[in-house]
């Protein structure tokens, strides 16, 4: 008979966080402790069960919640708040200015793949199982005309589960919500094309080559407000 497979509840909980369950919603897991990670789990079954009662799933969404909070703001939490950051005034009022949408959710254009690897029609599958290699490479930057219809949009990025935004793009890649915003009146017009590339990348090169690059191009095309999106 086989050796029976083994795993530990450390690396069970670890493993959400670009693993073999890779899952954008739970990979604060890796940031907790055994124990709390442990207590997460408890709370999340006991509420589970009062949710078969009255059906409530809110309390759920609660709950992980909270604990995302917990884990990013604990131990190494820290690293990611600066004390300075550069500001940039604008020179109009948004609504009279042309915005911009830059995200990392990896959306491109139908027939416009950006072929990571140099692989076609890399699935979403062996986009999670390459995650690590993504992780070290450079990101390519993926152009989307604004007014590109939904159904020509696609998305794959191995650091997350794209079925939310594959079924929506508007949670991580909101087209819909600047065409909206347009119509009301609340900024002055879209620019003409939008920008998506795969946030699970080499950082360094992105804060020291692309990013200030991109800002460029974006000043270029006459861009006065971007909406980020990190994913």
């Amino acid at each position: 008979m086989p050796e029976p497979v083994t795993e530990t509840f450390e690396a069970f909980k670890n493993s959400f966080f670009y693993g073999s369950r890779s899952d954008l919603a739970f990979k604060f897991l890796k940031n907790l402790s055994n124990e709390d990670a442990a207590e997460f789990f408890r709370e999340l079954l006991e509420n589970l069960g009062r949710t078969v009662d009255d059906g409530d799933a809110g309390r759920l969404v609660r709950l992980a919640v909270e604990w995302q909070a917990r884990a990013y703001a604990g131990e190494g939490g820290g690293r990611w708040t600066y004390e300075d950051a550069p500001f940039a005034p604008l020179e109009k009022p948004v609504r009279e200015s042309v915005v911009g949408l830059l995200t990392s959710s990896g959306h491109f254009v139908k027939d416009d793949d950006p072929e990571p690897f140099g692989v076609k029609g890399m699935t979403q599958q062996e986009a999670c199982r390459r995650i690590k290699e993504f992780l070290k490479a450079p990101p390519t930057l993926s152009r989307i005309p604004a007014d590109v219809p939904a159904e020509r949009l696609r998305v794959r990025h191995g650091g997350y589960d794209v079925r939310a935004a594959q079924a929506d793009p508007n949670v991580v890649f909101p087209v819909g919500r600047l065409r909206e915003l347009e119509a009301e009146g609340a900024i002055g017009r879209r620019a003409g094309t939008f920008y998506s590339f795969v946030g699970a990348c080499s950082q360094l090169r992105l804060l020291r080559d692309h990013a200030p690059r991109w800002a460029g191009l974006l000043r270029d095309e006459g861009v006065a407000a971007v909406l980020l999106v990190p994913v």
